[in-house]
């Protein structure tokens, strides 16, 4: 078979690209070929028509909303969670060899050019449900917003490493006033401070925007763009800040969606989605924002800020160990997305408290896979080859505040892995947010850490909960590990090869070359 497919996460760095490389090893070794456009944070390069043309089957594993999907329209497909593509990509290969076995035959009349035909009572494949949708709406959002948040926020912090917090104050600092006039003192620091601290300004204006009108373009495609940009400016405008944004995102594309659906005289359907829908939505959407939800979401959001404000001592410590446990409990999945996403929407509300929450958030997330590539460095016994390069692998990655690096060692023994690295990321994330460490970067990892606040604070907490997550990982896998005769392996002892009690007629010589394959399996 030859079968195409899109690989797309939220933030568009790991399982993009993790779940590429784990359908093409499916597909290889099930003896298929398999081409897959990653629509990651790196770009894409598109499927050629030729690929398409030629192709038996696509496979969709993604979060968010995939681009130019029209282009899929006449094959029979497999939609999933990015996820499942790393944990299950064979499963996947599978179900597109059922898929595409079970197509029917395109069809020659009463279809459009390039669709299937669907035989009369025949079922339609099932997409995805109201709930999955509306996520990947919600994710493709924040996947635009990751970028401005990211350069806004490694320009402000920069700009406070150069110039000192003052510069937040234009007022009080006649260097960022002169900036704006036009002037700039070259040898000053304090001058390139208030510098990357006006850039990194502007970057940030764009967050409510930009997440307004990708949630609207998931939605609707182009033609919501418009209204969904404009809505989120209105939002920044009122007040109504992150929340507003939402609002405007998902009514922008809601109204899109719906507009789509009328029956037009054929002269207007070409003006339709340049002037017609842009011009109607933005009104609409404009004067909901202005009038009707705006002030009541931007007293909601002044609630958000005050509450994050008066978070401290007790209360901020139990917050930090909240964030840590569901950073940890999924490694990049929904439960990690929205601790996630509610550090990054903090960043939008100035708040101080916001600022150890990202903290918090991005320490816990580096603790799965520090914890695994130590683990397999102190008991390398208790893991398999495969386990051993994967936890060189996951030092970079953990690093890098790249949790899915520990998806393999989940995968394979979840029920001890799982509450392991959960422990340790509660540890983490508590001990982040009791020494205050602060953050203005949602991403990053240890390079990002001359720029926070209290970074020794930082990296001791980091620390602290990759040890406590590699020693429990330790103890559980040792006393699950038995002999075959039900006895316990002692600590520190190498486990048995595989081999069979007693010598039968059926049972391989140990010089035959099916014996002597199996050496170094671990039991």
């Amino acid at each position: 078979m030859k079968i195409v497919a899109v690989t797309a996460c939220p933030t568009g760095i790991a399982h993009t690209y993790m779940a590429a490389e784990a359908l093409e090893a499916a597909a290889e070794e099930a003896g298929h070929s398999i081409v897959v456009e990653t629509q990651g944070s790196a770009g894409s390069t598109p499927l050629t028509g030729t690929q398409l043309a030629e192709a038996d089957a696509a496979i969709f594993a993604a979060d968010v909303e995939v681009r130019d999907k029209e282009r899929f329209a006449h094959l029979p497909l497999v939609q999933v969670g990015v996820k499942k593509a790393i944990s299950g990509a064979p499963g996947l290969i599978s179900q597109a060899e059922e898929a595409a076995a079970n197509a029917p035959a395109p069809a020659t009349t009463g279809a459009p050019a390039g669709t299937a035909a669907t035989p009369a009572g025949a079922k339609a494949p099932a997409g995805p449900g109201a709930a999955s949708k509306v996520r990947a709406w919600l994710m493709t959002g924040v996947s635009f917003v990751i970028p401005f948040v990211a350069a806004g926020g490694l320009l402000i912090a920069l700009g406070f490493a150069l110039g000192g917090y003052q510069i937040n104050l234009p007022e009080d600092a006649p260097l960022y006033e002169s900036i704006l006039e036009g002037g700039f003192d070259v040898g000053s620091l304090t001058a390139w401070g208030a510098l990357a601290f006006g850039i990194g300004s502007a970057a940030f204006n764009f967050l409510v925007p930009v997440l307004s009108g990708y949630i609207a373009y998931a939605m609707a495609d182009r033609p919501a763009l418009v209204p969904g940009f404009v809505g989120g400016a209105i939002a920044v405008t009122t007040g109504a800040g992150f929340l507003g944004g939402l609002v405007s995102g998902f009514a922008a594309g809601g109204l899109v969606m719906w507009i789509k659906t009328w029956r037009v005289p054929r002269a207007l359907a070409g003006i339709m989605p340049v002037v017609v829908i842009p011009l109607l939505s933005t009104a609409v959407v404009g004067l909901l924002m202005f009038v009707v939800v705006g002030r009541p979401i931007a007293a909601a959001t002044d609630a958000l800020t005050s509450w994050l404000n008066g978070l401290s001592g007790t209360n901020a410590i139990l917050l930090g160990l909240l964030l840590g446990l569901m950073m940890c409990f999924d490694m990049g999945g929904p439960v990690n997305k929205a601790a996630y996403t509610f550090a990054v929407a903090g960043l939008t509300t100035a708040s101080p408290t916001a600022l150890t929450i990202m903290a918090a958030v991005m320490a816990a997330g580096m603790v799965p896979p520090l914890a695994m590539a130590l683990a397999t460095v102190v008991r390398r016994s208790l893991f398999t080859q495969a386990e051993r390069e994967n936890g060189r692998a996951a030092w970079l990655l953990g690093a890098s505040f790249i949790s899915e690096g520990a998806i393999p060692f989940a995968a394979a023994d979840p029920f001890r892995v799982i509450p392991s690295i959960m422990v340790g990321g509660a540890v983490t994330g508590a001990l982040s947010m009791a020494f205050g460490a602060t953050l203005r970067a949602p991403h990053g990892g240890v390079f990002v850490v001359p720029l926070m606040g209290n970074p020794l604070g930082f990296l001791v907490a980091v620390v602290a909960g990759t040890l406590v997550a590699c020693a429990l990982v330790l103890l559980l896998k040792t006393v699950a590990r038995r002999r075959d005769d039900g006895t316990p392996v002692a600590l520190g002892e190498a486990p048995a090869e595989a081999a069979p009690s007693t010598p039968s007629a059926s049972t391989p010589s140990a010089t035959s070359p099916s014996a002597t394959s199996h050496a170094g399996a671990t039991a």
